[in-house]
């Protein structure tokens, strides 16, 4: 080691026991924290995140209290209503409450820690400025709060909403004719290769969280270490520790969403009673209950205040309750009822040395219910779900159920399956391990594909696993493609276009042209399947809470469904060639030029306060590629949802461990580090983790 670095870290040690912590960055500016207890170390958590992402902090904690609107202007009432009517605050101030002491004070530590680096970080950040927003102190509940904020529309309650007006539109044997076995947006790519399939001889574990993207990044790269523990992973900003991603140097694990089915919706039939202004619901003993109701008032910028009414049932909270609705629908989620997020888990995943430690941390893991993968030094492997589904009718998960009917009541709790790893485990979303517990997947193209790309090879490395990640073939362009040759009377045009599609390699890359030329047959085709008389009943705008709508509307529904509308018997009358061939003369007729994927396959992430001078990169890959960069089909080109990060865990050395997020490690535009990583992330190129402390350089805090 150099000598003058020696003694720099020498005096670093030395004043360490002065300072509450101590903040490294590497040359991607990644925080690297250090201190000397876990509480402590939580704080300097908090702080930091709040130095690189006040901004965003601020956001997340306003959207989780149903506040945003005070200072994000009108566009943000809808989503401060649906919170308040859902009582995500109240939610999260009862789980605090029952959190154990020790884990209390672990999140109260973070906390303080925001509270003492909001200030610094809002002054670095002109969008406080701009929209006249001074943050205030947070409240010790706030982290759980964004938490159940972050994911209560994970498990997709809203497609029941969706399933019901199908159901009424097309008969009830048609309530999943939409199945998002077929494409779809929701998802993750995870995969496990054990030693005896690496280079090194032990476990990698390596994947990549899809969600909308968000500037900034909706996942922060950070190292949090005291005598306690050593990890690296990706943290949800506004939480403590490491949730989804960690490697602690002798262990590892990662997330994909179990698509699990665990929120139920309940008709509910109120009532006013005789108390003045007081209200009634019907409930499943056959008597009327006592309904809590209250208004609360949402504050907008630039605009008149909006009051909301606020009503609970012994089911859940009231969400749908206007005069546009057809019915009266309560919510019932599992952190509400048992008072629980598991964020006893986050502090017991950070100590982890083995698999048996990460799989007794998952046993209280709680919301949202997700697949996981981990791996020892040892050479443990686990592959399991984790987190609370209730057991209930299978009626429960379909669509919405009569809250005065006993049948529909919850019974408990279902036991989460696991899985002996043997060969690759692969966790994409699709029917498997979770199957039991949900309703509808994933199609398996993902999955089978990385299994087919894992085979290629005995000799994996961490570097090796790009190739993967980027992998751009779609396999449901299949179904499609099928019908092409049995067309008849085509123009010239047309057969040419089918000619040069049937031989495209089904790749979408981000310099094809075919691809490009694929994707405006499919638009073609999915608004012609959208206007097709048989589904003339979906076709009108979406009534009801306004938060709900994108789940509503039937253009993205075909788009996603395409490769099951293609082939079910469920709608007769749907003539399939003549929509196709009339899709494909219409793209013959465009005579579109030859134009790569990527110019009109670009990244449109979402930000509360928009960059309007932004310039997003072009994009390869597709909803259902590998590299999942999500169009959606019939209405954009564009790309809101991908990769969140990509990261390979490595258990052989730590150091050889590599992951990328699609912006960088500050949320503050304009920063060096804000988007440094973006054209590795849009290449799916990773960059190192760095694990030595001598490579990093220390900040003052």
């Amino acid at each position: 080691m150099h000598w003058g670095k020696s003694v720099s870290l020498l005096n670093d040690a030395a004043n360490a026991a002065d300072e509450p912590f101590e903040l490294y960055r590497d040359d991607w500016g990644i925080p690297h924290l250090r201190a000397r207890d876990a509480d402590r170390l939580a704080y300097a958590q908090g702080h930091a995140t709040a130095l690189d992402r006040a901004w965003q902090l601020e956001v997340e904690r306003h959207r989780a209290q149903g506040s945003s609107a005070a200072f994000l202007g009108p566009d943000s009432v809808a989503w401060d209503r649906f919170v308040r009517q859902a009582r995500l605050a109240d939610t999260a101030r009862r789980c605090h409450e029952a959190l154990d002491p020790g884990t209390a004070a672990w999140v109260g530590s973070y906390v303080d820690g925001v509270n003492d680096g909001l200030a610094r970080g809002a002054a670095r950040d002109e969008r406080f400025a701009r929209t006249g927003h001074t943050p205030t102190p947070w409240e010790p509940w706030v982290p759980l709060g964004i938490w159940v904020a972050t994911h209560i529309l994970f498990a997709g309650f809203a497609t029941k909403l969706w399933r019901e007006r199908v159901g009424r539109a097309l008969g009830d044997g048609a309530v999943t004719l939409f199945a998002t076995d077929g494409p779809g947006t929701a998802g993750s790519n995870g995969w496990l290769v054990p030693g005896d399939r690496t280079a090194s001889g032990s476990a990698l574990i390596a994947g990549d969280p899809h969600r909308f993207i968000e500037d900034p990044g909706v996942y922060q790269q950070i190292r949090l270490s005291c005598p306690e523990y050593d990890v690296i992973g990706l943290a949800v900003p506004g939480i403590p520790g490491l949730g989804h991603f960690g490697h602690t140097g002798s262990a590892a694990w990662a997330i994909t969403n179990a698509m699990a089915d665990y929120q139920d919706l309940y008709v509910e039939r109120l009532r006013p009673a005789a108390e003045d202004g007081a209200v009634e619901a019907l409930g499943p003993d056959g008597a009327w209950e006592p309904v809590h109701r209250h208004t609360e008032t949402i504050a907008v910028a630039g605009a008149e205040p909006v009051e909301v009414e606020v009503l609970e049932t012994a089911r859940g909270p009231v969400i749908v309750h206007e005069d546009s609705a057809d019915q009266t629908l309560s919510l019932r989620y599992p952190p509400r009822v048992r008072r629980d997020l598991g964020f006893a888990v986050l502090p017991a995943l950070l100590r982890a040395r083995t698999v048996a430690d990460i799989d007794r941390a998952l046993d209280g893991w709680a919301e949202p219910v997700n697949v996981v993968h981990a791996a020892d030094t040892e050479g443990g492997l686990l592959h399991r779900v984790a987190g609370a589904v209730p057991l209930r009718d299978p009626a429960n998960r379909l669509r919405p159920v009569p809250a005065w009917d006993p049948r529909y009541a919850w019974q408990g709790w279902a036991r989460t399956p696991a899985e002996p790893v043997q060969g690759f485990a692969v966790m994409a979303n699709a029917r498997g391990i979770a199957s039991p517990l949900g309703v509808e997947f994933a199609p398996p193209h993902r999955a089978n594909r990385i299994r087919e790309l894992l085979s290629g090879s005995a000799r994996w490395s961490a570097k090796a696993m790009a190739d993967v990640h980027g992998d751009t073939h779609l396999a449901s362009a299949e179904p499609l493609l099928a019908l092409l040759p049995a067309l008849d009377g085509l123009s010239p045009a047309a057969r040419a276009l089918r000619e040069r599609l049937l031989a495209w390699d089904r790749h979408m890359a981000a310099e094809s042209t075919d691809a490009t030329v694929f994707s405006a047959l499919r638009t073609a085709a999915v608004r012609r399947f959208a206007a097709d008389p048989a589904l003339a009943a979906l076709a009108g705008a979406p009534t009801g809470p306004e938060v709900f709508h994108p789940w509503l509307y039937l253009v993205p529904r075909v788009g996603y469904a395409l490769e099951g509308l293609l082939t079910t018997p469920l709608l007769p009358a749907l003539d399939r060639a003549a929509h196709v061939r009339a899709a494909l003369e219409e793209t013959a007729a465009a005579d579109t030029p030859d134009t790569p994927w990527s110019q009109v396959h670009r990244l449109a992430p979402w930000s509360a306060r928009p960059d309007p001078d932004a310039e997003w990169p072009g994009l390869g890959g597709d909803h259902d590629c590998v590299n999942a960069t999500s169009s959606v089909p019939g209405f954009t080109d564009l790309s809101a949802r991908a990769s969140a990060a990509r990261y390979v865990w490595d258990l052989a050395r730590r150091e050889d461990s590599l992951w990328a997020v699609p912006l960088g490690a500050d949320g503050v535009t304009g920063s060096p580090h804000h988007r440094d990583q973006l054209p590795y992330w849009a290449r799916c190129e990773l960059v190192p983790v760095v694990t030595d402390w001598t490579r990093l350089t220390k900040e003052s805090v």
